[in-house]
């Protein structure tokens, strides 16, 4: 059986902690900016993990499972 392809879109957009946890930028930072507050777009510049239950769909995109 052939090695699974990792989705592109997926490799570019997904990273990995040290601990294994996978780490996402967020959205709504990248137009419309005029009306979001300073404070919202610091926030939304910061990188936070994948939730819990998002994690194994996206182990497949990256095919890690």
């Amino acid at each position: 059986m052939p090695k699974m392809k990792t989705n592109s879109s997926a490799k570019k957009r997904f990273t990995f902690t040290g601990s294994g946890k996978i780490k996402r930028k967020h959205a709504y930072k990248s137009h419309i900016l005029t009306k979001k507050s300073k404070k919202r777009k610091r926030n939304l510049t910061k990188f936070t993990l994948v939730h819990k239950a998002d994690t194994p769909n996206v182990l497949v995109m990256l095919a890690k499972k």
